[in-house]
């Protein structure tokens, strides 16, 4: 018959929660000591016997044991190596349920707090390419067609405000989480006269859980991080999407230092986007993960199922893919320089004035769907001679509507940005003020 024991073992990827799992045991240890449930002796002993574990693990020496099928089992038999009996009171008032519950908490806390630092690092990023070409015309795009000139600074601000978005839902998903489970034992609570209120104090949570049975079962804070984390992929993979596309010789507007371009095995020339296409591809497993967790939860009954134990690679892959992207994406974009030139040229074409032309033709008192339709024929007329909109004579001008005037050449691509000057638009007062607005944001961060 085949060995199936290592089938629910989690030893192997639940290790990495070795300091929040002490942690918790060490405030529990004193709480417990403090309400008199063990002797104050015993939870020094304890205390300190953690902390020799904690070294050990952190060292590399620790004896894990698949036998002993997880990390609160491996933690307390060592702890019993090292400090005898004493160890045995730890887990009086508790149950692993709980104690996980707790140690997930913590751990998601401060992955929380490292993917809005992460975050942070790409936002600067972006303002400081954002501040190195800050009058900068490029086109803008719908439907990946040229469509009306804007600033680069302006794009990259788009950006920016997508990220600040995420920041905003992980920090939604930090404040449900400031809950400490610890006290709700296997599901219905435990009869020693704990103090829950001073554990939640001495690991920092805000509140303590109101129900015992959804406080072990719960992991709602997982699913809301996997559905930021995916909400801020998506983001991130656009902006991928989008370098590249410009890295690309058809478009040429931006170049990506070495460092984060590979070439080809047989074809010299190239210089692939390779990072960003694979921050486009990890997007993807991210979602996966989502969905995963989803999946999991969706049919358990209250309250603590074995089924939880699949909570956590799922988690850990997708916290380290988030973090790692976003240190790779504040690097990536620290570096990329804009072909100014090339953006500029496009930006200048005419057809990318057309809506400009309408407009021209309503400051005139040309009501807007009727020049619209003028600019229509027009364009059609340049497509089929051959000519650009810059090109037309006045007279040709005029044929489609006597409200042009010579004035009509002074429309250009920074006249264009220049006119957007309402709240939010391109205009380069309008970006300056966005960039403030931004630069305020981060030096509140402290970034």
């Amino acid at each position: 018959m085949n060995d199936h024991s290592d089938y629910t073992v989690s030893i192997h990827y639940d290790r990495r929660l070795f300091r929040q799992d002490i942690a918790g045991s060490q405030a529990h240890a004193a709480m417990l000591a403090g309400q008199g449930i063990i002797s104050q002796q015993d939870a020094d002993d304890i205390i300190a016997g953690l902390d020799a574990v904690q070294d050990e693990i952190a060292g590399g020496t620790f004896p894990w044991d698949a036998g002993l099928e997880d990390l609160h089992m491996n933690i307390e038999r060592r702890l019993t190596d090292l400090i005898g009996p004493a160890a045995g009171r730890l887990h009086t008032g508790r149950s692993r349920n709980d104690q996980i519950a707790l140690d997930m908490r913590l751990y998601t806390r401060e992955v929380i707090a490292d993917t809005i630092a992460g975050l942070r690092g790409v936002q600067a990023a972006l303002v400081g390419r954002a501040e190195r070409y800050p009058a900068t015309v490029m086109p803008g795009y719908t439907h990946l067609q040229r469509a009306q000139p804007v600033l680069f600074a302006h794009h990259m601000l788009a950006y920016f405000e997508m990220l600040q978005r995420d920041i905003g839902r992980f920090a939604d998903c930090a404040e449900r989480l400031d809950v400490m489970p610890l006290g709700s034992g296997a599901l219905a609570g435990v009869p020693y006269p704990t103090d829950r209120r001073a554990v939640a104090d001495a690991l920092g949570f805000a509140d303590i859980s109101a129900n015992s049975m959804d406080a072990v079962s719960d992991r709602d804070f997982l699913v809301e991080y996997h559905s930021a984390a995916a909400i801020a992929m998506m983001h991130v993979s656009r902006l991928a999407e989008e370098i590249v596309i410009w890295s690309s010789r058809e478009f040429e507007f931006v170049r990506l230092a070495n460092e984060f371009t590979t070439g080809s095995s047989i074809m010299p020339q190239k210089r692939n986007p390779d990072f960003a296409e694979i921050a486009r591809g990890k997007t993807g497993r991210v979602y996966g993960h989502l969905m995963g967790i989803l999946t999991v939860l969706k049919g358990l009954p209250l309250t603590y199922n074995r089924d939880l134990q699949e909570d956590k690679e799922g988690f850990f892959d997708t916290a380290d893919t988030v973090l790692a992207t976003l240190r790779v994406f504040a690097d990536m974009l620290g570096g990329m320089e804009l072909n100014a030139g090339r953006v500029e040229a496009l930006a200048g074409e005419s057809y990318m004035l057309a809506t400009d032309l309408a407009d021209y033709l309503v400051g005139k008192g040309v009501p807007f769907r009727e020049a619209h339709g003028i600019m229509r024929r027009l364009c059609l007329y340049c497509e089929t001679s051959g000519r650009g909109l810059s090109d037309l004579p006045i007279d040709a001008y005029r044929n489609f509507a006597p409200q042009f005037d010579a004035d009509v050449y002074d429309i250009t691509a920074a006249a264009s940005v220049v006119a957007r000057d309402n709240p939010g638009g391109t205009a380069p007062g309008r970006v300056a003020d966005g960039l403030a607005r931004a630069r305020g944001i981060l030096a509140e961060a402290g970034y």
